[in-house]
């Protein structure tokens, strides 16, 4: 089940998205993101569509400076799909993400969540939400979010990088 109309990433946003993230690696040296794994109460994954990047991801994203990776956590959540946090998250684990540079960081953490999910996201950056069986996924759901599921539901061995 997904909500919203589908959008495709641009030229001119992964352009944007790739400026971005070359800006904070200038400014900032390491960068650290945060990712909501958010399960229904079928067991379904909770996961979001980007319109600066391909794939499907868990929603999540970066923590601002005077921010803790758990305010972020929330904010994201909140502003990428409209829920909240339900109870404090779970860490999950500490991944690093050489996909974006060779200082990402990106926690990720285990949640409950109350709330429905926004039928339109209201936020610029998601083109679709949706909720997913593990047997179900979209093809082009991201590696790491791939891993991070497996690693719940298989149990498979974490590994370092996202």
């Amino acid at each position: 089940m997904t909500f919203a109309a589908k959008k495709k990433p641009g030229l001119a946003r992964v352009l944007f998205s790739r400026t971005l993230h070359t800006y904070f690696l200038m400014r900032r040296g390491l960068t650290i993101g945060v990712r909501a794994i958010v399960r229904s109460d079928d067991g379904k994954f909770l996961l979001v569509r980007h319109t600066y990047t391909p794939g499907w991801h868990f929603p999540g994203g970066g923590v601002e400076k005077g921010e803790t990776t758990e305010q972020a956590l929330s904010n994201e959540l909140r502003q990428e799909t409209g829920l909240q946090l339900a109870h404090k998250p779970v860490l999950h684990g500490v991944f690093f993400n050489d996909g974006v540079s060779k200082r990402d960081h990106v926690l990720a953490y285990l949640c409950d969540a109350k709330g429905a999910v926004d039928a339109k996201p209201t936020s610029i950056e998601i083109a679709e939400i949706g909720y997913f069986d593990f047997e179900n996924l979209p093809p082009d759901t991201d590696p790491g979010t791939v891993r991070r599921i497996r690693e719940i539901i298989c149990g498979d061995a974490q590994t370092e990088g996202w």
